[in-house]
């Protein structure tokens, strides 16, 4: 956007160049002169033109894309909110599946990750799985996924939250926040309640982030990261 207000303000510089080549008085020199700048900066004035149309484009591009993640992202917390995993299981990236991760630090080699068929079956799997560590006591998370999904995937409405990040990082506590080094090539949204009781001092918000990959030009979930105050 700033390039194209740079644009804009070169070409009326040009435009006022013009005004003043048009003084009366000059001689044939000076015209002859005048008239070579001219040429060059209709030869710029084209090429400014172009680049212009091409941040224009590329403007949309980034807007259409961004909207399209966030529309995605909403329907898919629509479905987590209603635990319909069957559906779910149609936005999970077909090769990568959809990686669970307890806190903000996403453990790539220990999170549990599912494959689309194994995500649809969730709701009536009874496994008790390791999901990871608790923050603060350092025992095992030890859930079936439908406990897992109480404590940290949909332990606050988070269809209806305080603020929604687009790509941008909210929440905050003392562990580390490794989400863009996890997913180098995912886009996340985040939403975030900032606390729920006056006397925690906000220190008891919560956080559901939802990480997207395209493929074939269509987003796919890959990871579901949930954040709290650590300590």
């Amino acid at each position: 956007m700033k390039n194209k207000f740079k644009i804009i303000f070169i070409l009326a510089v040009i435009a006022a160049f013009f005004l003043t080549a048009c003084t009366p008085g000059q001689n044939s020199d000076s015209t002859e002169e005048l008239n070579a700048q001219i040429e060059d900066l209709n030869a710029r004035i084209q090429e400014l033109t172009e680049e212009n149309q091409e941040l224009t484009a590329q403007l949309n591009r980034q807007t259409d894309t961004s909207s399209n993640v966030i529309i995605t992202a909403i329907n898919t917390m629509k479905l987590l909110k209603n635990k319909e995993m069957a559906k779910l299981a149609d936005l999970v990236h077909p090769q990568k599946g959809l990686r669970f991760s307890p806190y903000f630090f996403v453990d790539v080699e220990n999170d549990k990750v599912f494959s689309a068929q194994q995500v649809a079956e969730l709701n009536e799997d009874t496994t008790v799985y390791t999901w990871g560590i608790y923050d603060g006591i350092g025992e095992p998370i030890e859930l079936t996924f439908n406990d897992y999904y109480e404590e940290f995937v949909y332990d606050e409405d988070f269809i209806d939250p305080h603020i929604i990040g687009n790509n941008t990082v909210i929440g905050r506590g003392n562990t580390i926040d490794n989400v863009t080094e996890a997913y180098p090539d995912g886009t996340f949204i985040e939403f975030h309640f900032t606390g729920f009781e006056e006397g925690y001092d906000g220190m008891d918000w919560r956080s559901l982030r939802l990480v997207f990959e395209q493929a074939e030009g269509q987003w796919y979930l890959v990871g579901i990261i949930h954040g709290q105050w650590t300590i």
